[in-house]
């Protein structure tokens, strides 16, 4: 069995500038989990790959395609490949979303 502790995990480098720890990586499937500060935002990006995203806690806004929906803890939202999406939290509270991405891309994500 291997148990992964999130706060032991080291945040990667990404082009939105905000704490991603990436948890689980097969050649099968990629989750990350994401802390949006208040008043961070991520930039409009295209993933390659179908990604789902589980709202853990907070409140926040999510852009997939040309449709803008606020959700909040425990709220699964379904993002397609190749639809361009961003997040922003514009609340006064940490925002924390598990992502996963399935299958594991083999192609980078785009910031457009």
């Amino acid at each position: 069995m291997k148990v992964i502790e999130i706060a032991n995990v080291e945040s990667s480098p990404n082009p939105h500038g905000v704490d991603a720890r990436k948890i689980y990586d097969t050649e099968n499937a990629v989750a990350v989990h994401m802390t949006i500060k208040p008043g961070e935002s991520l930039k409009k990006h295209v993933t390659p790959v179908d990604v789902f995203f589980y709202v853990l806690e907070g409140e926040g806004v999510v852009e997939i395609g040309d449709e803008r929906e606020t959700v909040q803890k425990d709220s699964l939202i379904d993002s397609p490949a190749k639809i361009p999406h961003t997040w922003y939290n514009e609340g006064d509270a940490d925002l924390r979303i598990l992502i996963v991405k399935v299958p594991r891309p083999q192609k980078s994500t785009k910031v457009i």
